[in-house]
């Protein structure tokens, strides 16, 4: 539906508009999955996700042995164990067995909640980074990749969007080395 709108209206502004300001109408796109796969700030995203989920997994593989393990003594010693010692084995499996579906569905969440939160923090910035190319370059429109059916390799942003979040992330770094002059400064100029 949204890809239709989007559509109309790009039909809409070139038949509306006149023949030299056709000219003048400046449109792109950007392909969103190449920004993440090819961005520094995309490929940390990446590589935390990546940590948490084998920190997870390690956990999770813990518990899991430790379930077999109780699954083996259970099926080794049934024949000797007690009504009553079968009862409790069984109710230390079946806990387990609880505690470890349960740390399996808050891993899940929890890596979904650091995804989402990575992900949306990069998409900000990049929406702040389209925005400023748009201003600069006097892009009417700049249009994500999935809603274009075809368009000029002319067109394409995603390299210069690319190349702009790499370099807004390394500015940060750079800011704290300027900020300890100015105190110096400013009490110089008191004086």
């Amino acid at each position: 539906m949204r890809r239709v709108l989007l559509l109309t209206l790009c039909s809409v502004l070139f038949y509306v508009t006149p023949v030299g300001a056709a000219d003048a109408l400046k449109i792109g796109f950007v392909d969103l999955q190449r920004i993440f796969a090819g961005s520094d700030a995309g490929k940390k995203a990446r590589t935390d996700i990546e940590a948490i989920e084998k920190s997870k997994k390690a956990v999770i593989e813990e518990k899991v042995n430790a379930l077999k393990k109780i699954e083996e003594e259970i099926a080794k010693q049934s024949s000797v164990l007690s009504a009553e010692a079968k009862k409790a084995k069984g109710e230390e499996f079946e806990n387990l067995q609880r505690d470890v579906q349960k740390l399996v569905a808050e891993a899940r969440a929890e890596l979904q909640k650091k995804e989402n939160e990575l992900t949306n923090a990069i998409l900000k910035d990049v929406g702040d980074i389209v925005d400023a190319i748009g201003y600069e370059e006097g892009y009417a429109i700049i249009l994500r990749s999935e809603v274009v059916l075809s368009a000029k390799k002319e067109l394409d942003l995603t390299n210069v969007v690319i190349t702009r979040l790499n370099e807004s992330k390394g500015k940060p770094k750079e800011e704290p080395k300027v900020k300890p002059k100015e105190p110096k400064e400013k009490p110089k100029g008191k004086k």
